[in-house]
């Protein structure tokens, strides 16, 4: 059974710095986490519309599976968003990631924003700005998006233990481990109404006020699988051109129903071969039917034809970022692969979530894995602002290695997620050079991920008291991981 160090283990800098050479990875990190103004994450970054953010942290987009039935924010919800908008970090990437449409959504309690919900959304983004502006003096460099989504092959509208899945193309590894069929696939007519899902969420985002709303092609959702669509015939399949065709439109149609308002997009920025628990329950590749090893999976976009890394050339990713440069986004949230299919590599952790496995591979070599794509990304498209992801993983040295990453212009915001939920205030205080409070500090227990699986509200179990002292708590640890 794999056992790797956790960085808590390290009691220095240079300590940690010595295990990142053993492990292979490539990265770097500060000596220690530098006040503002001296941090390179104090510095503002003004996009191509005018609109600044005032530092470099970014609190990335998650579900909170803690909504009202018809998709408007609950008092979870609201807890949640207050604490993203005064922890510090100036840019909120989606806050939440929405549905555009009922039978998108990834489960019942997912937010939808629609002429019923928009009221209480609106509401809530108002009360961010102000709470913001309360604790920084001002909220005019505080920008706040919301990610617009459709949850494709993993979509559960009706009932979290029925998924109702709606799938670009076949996929001989996916149908398998999600009990998907060709019936699935949705149909070239069925398009053009998805697409104005995302033009009616646009618009009604923009009459809330959020500056900006994130097309998600990400995590293998909709938008992103059709990116792997190669045996899908049709307009949608086939050629690059063709398979982000989907994306193009959703996009046109949010320019359309929402001029002026900023489109961003959290995109992975590439694919791998979905895992499975193997011996030990340890992670290993699905084995393709008819192929000894590993093999082909040319279903992975921006893959390496074995789909165990990116592909060298980055060929398929840069095309992606080209075509968003023209169409004028200008903000990348980056992430690679998926949580449902490669948990280890997109969500680096010490610890497997419910329905996961023991990580293959230490976790800080998952870490490197996406910095060094967001740095070669970053490198080809410096007019593009990058976010990077997977950082938690790296724990008490997270600042540590965000500041040396924006400070060479590997990447230009430090994104994090499941940190958010058990220590919003991170970035306030790693800005006064902390220190930081190492009993809130995220330990990648994956409770956060365990409870929705299960059909529970997200949030930090472990760290956070209103969660470990909820009614989900004994839920959540009846549901952990069992090799």
């Amino acid at each position: 059974m794999p056992s790797y160090p956790t960085p808590a283990t390290f009691r220095t800098a240079e300590s940690f710095r010595e295990h990142l050479r053993s492990a292979g990875a490539s990265f770097d990190l500060d000596d220690a986490i530098l006040p503002a103004p001296e941090s390179p994450l104090v510095r503002p970054y003004r996009l191509r519309s005018g609109r600044v953010a005032g530092n470099r942290w970014c609190v990335l987009p998650m579900e909170g599976w803690d909504c009202l039935p018809n998709g408007a924010p609950s008092e979870l919800t609201r807890r949640r968003w207050l604490r993203f908008a005064t922890g510090g970090a100036k840019l909120l990437f989606g806050c939440e990631a929405c549905a555009v449409m009922e039978g998108g959504r990834s489960n019942t309690r997912q937010m939808m924003l629609t002429e019923e919900t928009f009221p209480e959304i609106a509401s809530l983004l108002a009360e961010c700005r102000r709470a913001h502006a309360e604790r920084f003096g001002g909220a005019g460099d505080f920008l706040v998006g919301l990610q617009l989504t459709h949850s494709g092959r993993y979509s559960h509208p009706h009932d979290d233990a029925r998924l109702e899945p709606v799938t670009a193309y076949s996929n001989p590894l996916l149908d398998r481990k999600f009990h998907c069929s060709e019936g699935d696939v949705v149909q070239d007519a069925a398009i053009p109404g998805i697409v104005e899902a995302f033009g009616r969420a646009a618009a009604l985002a923009a009459k809330a006020g959020f500056d900006f709303v994130d097309v998600k092609c990400a995590h293998g959702y909709l938008a992103y699988e059709f990116l792997g669509a190669r045996n899908r015939p049709g307009p949608y399949g086939g050629t690059f051109e063709n398979r982000a065709r989907f994306f193009r439109e959703c996009v046109a149609a949010v320019r359309r129903e929402a001029p002026g308002l900023g489109v961003a997009v959290r995109f992975s920025l590439f694919d791998m071969i979905p895992f499975e628990r193997g011996e030990g329950g340890v992670g290993r590749p699905m084995e393709i039917p008819g192929v000894a090893g590993p093999g082909n999976y040319p279903q992975a976009f921006g893959g390496d034809g074995g789909g165990l890394a990116q592909d060298p050339g980055m060929r398929e990713t840069s095309a992606f970022l080209s075509m968003c440069r023209d169409l004028g986004i200008e903000l990348v949230c980056t992430t690679i692969a998926s949580p449902y299919y490669a948990p280890h590599a997109q969500r680096p952790a010490y610890y497997p979530v419910s329905d996961g496995y023991l990580a293959p591979e230490d976790p800080v070599v998952g870490v490197d894995r996406q910095i060094r794509a967001v740095a070669r990304a970053k490198a080809a498209f410096p007019d593009l602002a990058f976010v990077s992801a997977g950082l938690t993983a790296l724990q008490d040295y997270l600042p540590h290695v965000a500041q040396r990453l924006v400070r060479e212009g590997l990447t230009d915001f430090a994104g994090y997620g499941r940190m958010a939920l058990s220590y919003p205030d991170l970035p306030a205080d790693a800005l006064r050079g902390g220190p930081l409070d190492r009993c809130r500090i995220c330990r990648t227990f994956g409770d956060c991920t365990t409870a929705p699986r299960n059909g529970i509200v997200s949030g930090c179990y472990p760290l956070d008291r209103h969660y470990r002292e909820s009614d989900g708590a004994s839920r959540v640890r009846a549901c952990k991981f069992h090799a």
